[in-house]
């Protein structure tokens, strides 16, 4: 039978990449056991998408994860999410999960909340904004159900699609914005957690593709309103087990120390969404507190009562790169435990 392997990788459009994708044809004879079949490197024309020089154009894509349903039919498209590679096969410099390493760390956890405008058209108005004039101020949207609530129908495909990929996708829910929706992806490990954030945003914008409308990532864009955000909830296990406050503190320190390297990789134009307001922290000063959604990390109650779990930095823009995000946040955790080694043991 025919597959139809389509393949997704991260250009070099700045400063966030945008998602490429084509696809390869490839017969498939299905046989007893483990679904198995050969995914080839592929190459691409990187002078098209700001990886290469014409006069020497080859750039290539090497699979690093499938997405696939659990039955594979005729005709069925296999999702393959790519690293590129430059011509002498090394990792481009626009590949930033290559800075991740190779070696998956299971006990770092990650859990994205994914925040979206959705536009009406390509380039056009915000949906349900089309006529300002009757448009209720924010109050009945978040969460919200009814004639006032627009754009579910793509919520609900998006959340259909990551299921039947397998995705660990854990909710989705109608945002403070009208036309704004949120879904929500937990992995386990560094590297899936970043390909997961990446190939469900490739669901998200092949929907809205299909029905006309255009996702819409930007962190503000429309004042007065809240902005988007990426809220990225982390643990390692220290976190979850120990127990310790010491700890914490440390970690609150130590984000403190390294505001500057987070917020550069926390996604463009955050300086519109992070303003104190909506929300928000102020975009130079790292703030943290207990169930505080002002706050550049939230602790969530129960963590403050037992300092075992989660926490969630609130920084992160709609727009960022989740391997840079991890990048910074693994940065921080390792930093905080040769330093809570040093200082408490």
């Amino acid at each position: 039978m025919k597959l139809k392997l389509e393949y997704v990788w991260l250009d070099g459009t700045q400063p966030e990449p945008r998602l490429r994708s084509k696809v390869k044809i490839i017969d498939f004879i299905p046989a007893d056991g483990p679904l198995q079949f050969q995914v080839p490197d592929w190459s691409f024309d990187g002078s098209s998408t700001m990886q290469a020089e014409g006069i020497s154009s080859d750039c290539y894509l090497s699979p690093i994860r499938i997405y696939q349903k659990s039955e594979l039919r005729h005709g069925d498209t296999v999702y393959v999410l790519c690293e590129v590679f430059d011509s002498e096969q090394k990792p481009h410099s626009t590949n930033m999960r290559s800075r991740l390493g190779d070696q998956e760390n299971d006990d770092i956890w990650f859990g994205f909340e994914q925040e979206y405008f959705i536009r009406q058209s390509h380039k056009g108005n915000l949906l349900g904004h089309e006529n300002e004039y009757d448009v209720e101020p924010q109050g009945p949207y978040y969460c919200g159900v009814g004639g006032h609530i627009v754009g579910r129908d793509i919520s609900d495909s998006h959340l259909d699609k990551c299921i039947e990929y397998g995705l660990q996708i854990v909710g989705t829910n109608a945002e403070v914005a009208l036309g704004q929706w949120e879904y929500q992806i937990f992995s386990k490990g560094k590297l899936k957690a970043g390909d997961d954030l990446w190939i469900s945003r490739y669901f998200l914008f092949k929907i809205a593709e299909k029905t006309g409308r255009q996702i819409e990532l930007h962190p503000k864009p429309k004042l007065g309103w809240n902005g988007s955000g990426m809220h990225t909830n982390f643990s390692n296990s220290t976190m979850r087990y120990a127990g310790n406050r010491s700890y914490y503190d440390e970690l609150f320190r130590t984000f403190g120390k390294r505001m500057n390297e987070h917020i550069a990789a926390y996604g463009s134009d955050n300086d519109k969404r992070l303003t104190g307001q909506y929300e928000t922290a102020p975009i130079d000063r790292f703030s943290w507190g207990v169930s505080d959604r002002g706050a550049s990390i939230r602790i969530p109650k129960p963590v403050s009562e037992t300092w075992r779990g989660y926490l969630e930095d609130r920084r992160p823009s709609s727009n960022a790169d989740p391997y840079r995000v991890i990048y910074e946040i693994c940065q921080t955790l390792e930093e905080t435990d040769k330093l809570f080694t040093l200082n408490y043991k």
